[in-house]
């Protein structure tokens, strides 16, 4: 100790030096009760959603500055474990994040700096499946609803397909016994899909989501409307608490009481289905509650004809290449589904919670197969009924059942086509008919 110093006096002084060296320590730890664990950007053509993974709940306040444009968020006791330098690459909103000393001693000060003004939501969630505690940030684009402007229909206009690929961005969807994420097996069989509905003259396709971001469920029916969209297809893998169940299935939304197991069981995940703030199938190995949502916006009477019409032609391709777990179209009472002019399916592709499907699912070649099998089925109803002034409508055909006194040249005149051309359609080798044939019937022109 220092000269002079009785024996008794360095004592009290290494006493005193440990008593304020245990004050500062437990003032430390007060000050950081909590830590930022993560931080995950996920740009979209509309927004940009952050999502801070926080070890407890968070104690946050923010606030925004302008010249430039910055958003500042104050985590409070909180420590952050996580590098800033490389978060902002891929995004168009988000400049740089970077940190800021606040006055409040053991706060944690982030600033964003941002490309401009963005429209801000700024909420926590609560841990769900694999997530524990969240803080949530939506940059929305404030012109977003004049980004895509509905265009007039023109004759001879294409049919226009909306898919929807289930899930994205933090909200993964079901997971597989390995690993594998519903919204990856999702997205890779929209684009497939896209890729033929493209590649049909008569047929355009639109991508609700075409990267690995969240849409929110409202608005992936808002731009299905946006886009003048014909039909939408949601494409998603379904999920049980067990990996037994298997198969594809094809859901159509009406008002009648659900009757299966998976239906009652999905219901009961319904209130859940938003703890993730975007989704709630995420837990492994249980039923995909994301389906209540996801069948949004489907139940009008007037759609549901032109519904059930395309799940039935979709399910017949569908039971070609892969095993059906119900071979007609399902259907579910759920209450927080909202009606729509769209018609729309949703198809479930095959169980992500079976093993075996699970590895299908993830093979290029079984995607293609099925993203066929969609769009033959689809083009196949289109082509029998299709919309009026559509190209289909001017080249295509639509299916008569013969009665009893009818002939070729009867039909002929009736459809205003030629006899000629109902044999070479139907690949009819003389005039010759039975009562309850379907025939092809060619359109005027």
């Amino acid at each position: 100790m220092y000269q002079g110093l009785t024996r008794a006096t360095s004592v009290w002084l290494l006493i005193l030096c440990s008593i304020i060296g245990g004050q500062f320590l437990l003032s430390f730890q007060v000050h950081a009760a909590n830590s930022i664990d993560g931080i995950r950007v996920w740009p979209a053509p509309e927004n940009t959603r952050i999502v801070f993974d926080v070890k407890n709940k968070p104690d946050y306040k923010y606030f925004t500055l302008s010249n430039p444009n910055r958003l500042v968020i104050d985590f409070e006791r909180t420590k952050n474990a996580v590098s800033l330098k490389k978060l902002a690459a891929n995004d168009p909103r988000v400049k740089r994040f970077r940190t800021s000393t606040s006055k409040k001693t053991g706060t944690t000060r982030l600033v964003l700096e941002l490309a401009k003004s963005y429209q801000l939501s700024v909420f926590p969630l609560s841990p769900a499946g694999q997530y524990g505690n969240r803080l949530v940030i939506d940059l929305y684009d404030k012109d977003r609803t004049n980004k895509v402007a509905s265009q007039p229909k023109e004759d001879h206009h294409d049919i226009i397909i909306g898919i929807d690929a289930g899930h994205g961005g933090e909200d993964p969807g079901s997971i597989g016994h390995k690993g594998t994420y519903e919204k990856r097996v999702t997205l890779a069989i929209a684009k497939k899909l896209q890729a033929l509905i493209n590649k049909e003259k008569g047929m355009k396709a639109v991508m609700i989501r075409s990267g690995d971001y969240y849409v929110n469920l409202n608005r992936r029916t808002s731009l299905a409307r946006e886009r003048n969209v014909d039909f939408l297809v949601s494409i998603h893998a379904d999920a049980f608490r067990t990996p037994g169940p298997n198969g594809a299935s094809v859901w159509v939304v009406t008002k009648k009481r659900a009757e299966s197991e998976l239906a009652r069981w999905l219901l009961k995940r319904e209130e859940k289905s938003e703890l993730l703030g975007g989704g709630g199938g995420v837990i492994k190995n249980t039923a995909d509650s994301h389906l209540a949502l996801a069948l949004a916006d489907m139940s009008k009477e007037h759609s549901l004809g032109v519904s059930f019409g395309v799940a039935n032609k979709v399910i017949r391709e569908l039971k070609k290449i892969t095993k059906m777990h119900k071979k007609t179209p399902q259907n579910g009472n759920f209450a927080v589904l909202k009606s729509s002019d769209i018609p729309s399916i949703l198809v479930e592709t095959g169980f992500i919670s079976n093993h075996k499907e699970e590895k299908n699912l993830t093979w290029s070649k079984h995607q293609h197969r099925l993203a066929s099998a969609i769009h033959t089925g689809i083009k196949d109803y289109f082509m029998a009924y299709p919309l009026a002034g559509s190209y289909f409508a001017s080249v295509g055909y639509k299916k008569h059942k013969v009665r009893s006194g009818e002939s070729l040249s009867v039909l002929a005149q009736r459809y205003n086509t030629s006899i000629s051309k109902i044999k070479t359609v139907n690949k009819l080798k003389n005039n010759a008919l039975r009562i309850g044939q379907t025939l092809k019937i060619p359109r005027a022109g």
